[in-house]
């Protein structure tokens, strides 16, 4: 079985379209900062600056966010993920949680996505659910620029709140979500109330269930996969 590539570096990557690369940073740097994750953060202002698709102000933003996780301490780190993102509904990174909440509707979106994926020839590793922002933007990665425009655009509202929240909080991770926002062709909405620990409004028109993406442009057979998502001609036959 073909082992994924936990971080981005920039040969795992070569010859994807411009934003590929961006967005496996991002989608890495919203990972939990595990030691490896934190081997590699010196590796992402390069990788940005040689992808070229955010602006300089944005691109300081993540800058921050990068110097923050170096100089803080692991364990103050990974606390401060867990308290930010697990303990919270509206900075959960779970997108799902935000549309459906606890409702029903939640598994058959669920599936739909997971259906999406797997027609573009990609598979989630195991344990990983498919509304997990990171695994999202990985996936958004392998599409051409046109259509990972148009899917980052679908998600911009759930994007911007988590923005609002974020930025509410003070936190750092903020400049990702408007790093995404830029990609998407939107600006954060300046003065979103987004509650602690309330669903997000219910009155937002639910989206489709991210299927703005074709299986067109995908990475070539053969090619590292990243973390979250992995291609199904990679793992093992059954009763191998």
């Amino acid at each position: 079985m073909q082992e994924p590539h936990n971080i981005p570096v920039t040969e795992h990557v070569a010859g994807r379209h411009p934003g590929a690369v961006t967005l496996r940073v991002l989608a890495a740097l919203l990972g939990y900062p595990h030691a490896e994750l934190r081997e590699h953060l010196y590796e992402m202002d390069a990788l940005l600056a040689a992808d070229g698709v955010l602006s300089a102000r944005h691109r300081a933003g993540i800058t921050a966010l990068v110097g923050h996780l170096q100089a803080c301490d692991p364990l103050a780190a990974e606390t401060e993920y867990v308290e930010l993102f697990d303990r919270g509904r509206s900075t959960s990174l779970y997108l799902f949680e935000h549309v459906h909440g606890d409702s029903r509707d939640r598994g058959p979106a669920m599936i739909d996505l997971g259906e999406t994926y797997a027609k573009a020839g990609l598979l989630l590793i195991e344990d990983e659910l498919p509304d997990y922002l990171p695994a999202v933007l990985e996936f958004v990665s392998t599409q051409p620029p046109r259509e990972a425009r148009s899917f980052l655009g679908e998600i911009a509202h759930l994007l911007d709140a988590l923005h609002a929240a974020l930025a509410k909080r003070g936190s750092a991770y903020a400049a990702v979500m408007a790093a995404l926002l830029e990609l998407a062709g939107h600006k954060p909405q300046a003065g979103a109330e987004v509650p602690a620990e309330l669903p997000l409004d219910e009155a937002w028109e639910e989206p489709a269930a991210f299927d703005g993406c074709s299986s067109a442009g995908q990475a070539r057979p053969g090619q590292p996969q990243p973390v979250h998502i992995v291609r199904k001609n990679s793992l093992p036959a059954q009763g191998a």
